[in-house]
């Protein structure tokens, strides 16, 4: 199973290229992660930001393959535990289909993406930075994969 987190926003810092890296690297062919970058429109005084939010949910849209089962980061989702993600990735494994998580931009995501959306997922009811919560996701993946094969790192 692939993951393929499409996330709007490209140049991060280095510590969130690093932290995410550590994560995807860690974890194996049959669970492998990918991060596939949107480049955020250029906002300003004055910037059309429902334009802007339409043309990056088309790139989105278009970034997700055929047949993928497609999650949402939404803050009105579910939260999941830990333990409730891993049961998740192993339904998703069980699945057959590769993943694409939705991550969107500062003004989250557009309706579109919200309804193309099999499972909406909510990290946190709090308002988290969206470099952040690729780190985040990256570890609780890895996190969730240990889990699933026994291994001692959720300890």
């Amino acid at each position: 199973m692939r993951i393929r987190i499409i996330s709007v926003g490209s140049r991060m810092p280095r510590w969130v290229e690093e932290g995410y890296q550590e994560y995807a690297r860690r974890l194996p062919q049959e669970f492998s992660l990918e991060m596939v970058e949107i480049p955020l429109g250029k906002r300003g005084k004055g910037s059309d930001l429902a334009r802007l939010r339409r043309r990056e949910c088309e790139q989105m849209l278009a970034a997700i393959r055929p047949g993928d089962r497609v999650i949402a980061l939404e803050v009105g989702g579910r939260s999941w535990s830990t333990e409730q993600l891993a049961q998740q990735a192993g339904r998703w494994q069980e699945d057959g289909r590769n993943v694409s998580i939705l991550l969107g931009g500062p003004e989250g995501l557009a309706p579109e993406a919200v309804a193309r959306a099999e499972q909406l997922w909510s990290l946190s009811p709090l308002t988290l930075p969206h470099p952040l919560v690729r780190v985040l996701v990256a570890e609780q993946l890895y996190r969730a994969w240990t889990l699933l094969i026994g291994h001692p790192y959720h300890k």
